[in-house]
């Protein structure tokens, strides 16, 4: 059985860098964006005890996915630039949808060099 992808399109935070990927069905958004060279971090390592992981998720998107934990809205209160769609990568699996739209903010940076 064919594994279905899912086209995930990661915007710069100057809005003008654009990169389409294609991911797995269950993949890891943070996963994803580190295999893309995209600035996150996640210092954690996905364990949720961080916000460098911060995205912001296209408003058309966002109700594609499931809502935030409490616990991740308190580490998003944390971090700089969030929004309404604000999500950690971390936490969001690619299930379920046929694409997703997040952009980078800002802030973001990759201290480790991957």
């Amino acid at each position: 059985m064919t594994q279905k992808t899912i086209r995930v399109r990661f915007v710069a935070a100057d809005g003008h860098d654009i990169r389409d990927v294609t991911a797995g069905e269950g993949d890891r958004l943070l996963d994803v964006a580190q295999g893309a060279d995209q600035p996150l971090e996640g210092t954690c390592e996905g364990q949720m005890a961080c916000s460098t992981c911060h995205v912001i998720v296209d408003p058309a998107d966002f109700a594609k996915l499931p809502p935030a934990s409490e616990e991740e809205e308190d580490l998003l209160d944390l971090a700089a630039h969030v929004t309404r769609t604000s999500r950690l990568a971390c936490q969001i699996r690619l299930e379920g949808i046929d694409s997703l739209t997040v952009r980078i903010p800002p802030d973001a940076r990759n201290m480790q060099g991957r």
